[in-house]
């Protein structure tokens, strides 16, 4: 019987280097595509120029400001501050920076530090899932927000119940306010929709800011209680940013909303 050569390599192996080295070519591959498309989103935002917002502007207010996430891709942040409209300009962003127990937004952290660069008073945000635990998500927030002097409060979007008892909902959103109040030693803000603010929160969150969306209204968001941010439209236009982004107005004067800042 003929013998088998020690060193010939089996088929198997053969197929498992072969696997290797496409894996290895697909990832490089994806590595390179996302390069160029991050490339040419820098170039988009570097492009994106404005004569003007876009919208209507309600009038009566002097602080106007944006929010925005990975859904409005790369921010050019200098062409942000920058933009001027007779007397409006940005004076104040709200940043996605997590969501439900341990998402980050992948663009947090660059939008965070050039926000900070080029001075606009910034605020960071977590987008609320009333499926999980409050006190994990305010962990989750604290591991990757660091707020400093001249910050805004952190804030809680909650928007859904996702299945969740209203009851549940609250218990949970309170834990998640109560955990992020003790650790930034400042009230967080809730941003919310009337329809949802009215429907479950109500009297039991009457002591928090609010930020309250609400569109297609022309002067004032249609709700009874206090309001500190009003976001009215959600298709504004921003040099430096290639796509629609949200609106707001702050409710109050210049000394009011350095009162609201994170303080040294």
């Amino acid at each position: 019987m003929a013998k088998m050569r020690k060193n010939s390599p089996s088929v198997s192996k053969r197929l498992f280097i072969i696997f290797i080295v496409l894996l290895s070519l697909a990832i490089l591959a994806w590595y390179v595509i996302l390069k160029i498309k991050e490339k040419q989103a820098l170039v988009d935002a570097k492009n994106a120029y404005y004569e003007a917002f876009g919208i209507y502007l309600p009038q009566g207010y002097s602080i106007h400001g944006i929010d925005v996430s990975n859904f409005q891709s790369t921010v050019y942040w200098p062409l942000v501050k920058a933009m001027r409209v007779d007397t409006v300009a940005i004076g104040f962003a709200f940043i996605k920076a997590t969501e439900g127990l341990n998402d980050v937004d992948k663009r947090f952290a660059k939008n965070w530090h050039a926000a900070k660069q080029v001075q606009i008073p910034r605020g960071a945000y977590h987008f609320f899932l009333a499926t999980k635990s409050g006190s994990k998500q305010a962990k989750n927030f604290i591991k990757h927000v660091n707020l400093s002097a001249g910050d805004l409060p952190p804030v809680v979007d909650v928007e859904q119940l996702y299945g969740v008892s209203p009851k549940n909902m609250r218990t949970r959103l309170k834990e998640c306010l109560s955990i992020l109040e003790a650790h930034y030693k400042v009230k967080p803000i809730i941003y919310t929709y009337v329809s949802f603010y009215n429907s479950y929160l109500g009297d039991d969150f009457k002591d928090y800011p609010l930020w309250v969306a609400h569109y297609l209204e022309p002067n004032k968001p249609k709700i009874s209680r206090d309001w500190i941010f009003w976001q009215h439209s959600e298709r504004g236009s921003v040099s430096g940013i290639a796509h629609k982004v949200d609106f707001n107005v702050f409710n109050g004067d210049s000394t009011t909303f350095k009162k609201l800042l994170i303080k040294p």
